[in-house]
């Protein structure tokens, strides 16, 4: 067995991620993440490792988080972002695609829906909506994702961020 290289490092006071996520949309529905007590939520997904193209390392995080299987549709946006947390500048190059989970994954009932521990952190999977507000009282990062959501036109877009640094 081959060591796993997560594609996240630092680098002279900034860290660098590779980070691929999936976009579950459903019933009007967004399916969004939320790690351990964090004040915001993300799309299920996290690093790709050395070697491993991004479409296949959407597939094994979902696999590893929510132990589902899951088909990876088209890609609808590539991102570069510049941003902090928790003290630490991130440079972060992101792929999220779209993906469709099983049919008896689907909005309704209570939220969060599922509740996991992966390595060592709890992540809880709620479906929120597309409409409304929702997304933005989540706090959906990065924050030009919910409005995007929205509007998906059907062809990858790029979006470059840089979060202001405080």
């Amino acid at each position: 067995m081959t060591d796993r290289i997560m594609l996240s490092f630092p680098v002279g006071g900034t860290r660098f991620n590779y980070r691929v996520a999936g976009a579950a949309i459903r019933d009007g529905h967004v399916l969004v993440c939320r790690e351990d007590e964090d004040d915001y939520c993300m799309l299920p997904g996290g690093r790709v490792e050395m070697g491993e193209p991004s479409d296949v390392s959407l597939v094994r995080e979902i696999a590893e988080e929510m132990v589902m299987a899951v088909t990876v549709g088209p890609l609808l946006f590539t991102s570069e972002s510049f941003y902090g947390r928790v003290g630490e500048r991130f440079h972060e190059l992101g792929f999220i695609y779209r993906i469709e989970l099983p049919q008896d994954v689907r909005p309704g009932g209570s939220q969060p829906f599922l509740v996991r521990e992966d390595e060592g952190h709890i992540l809880q999977f709620s479906w929120l909506p597309l409409a409304g507000t929702a997304l933005e009282q989540a706090r959906l990062l990065p924050p030009w994702l919910p409005e995007r959501l929205r509007r998906l036109t059907g062809r990858p877009e790029h979006v470059i961020f840089h979060e202001p640094q405080p």
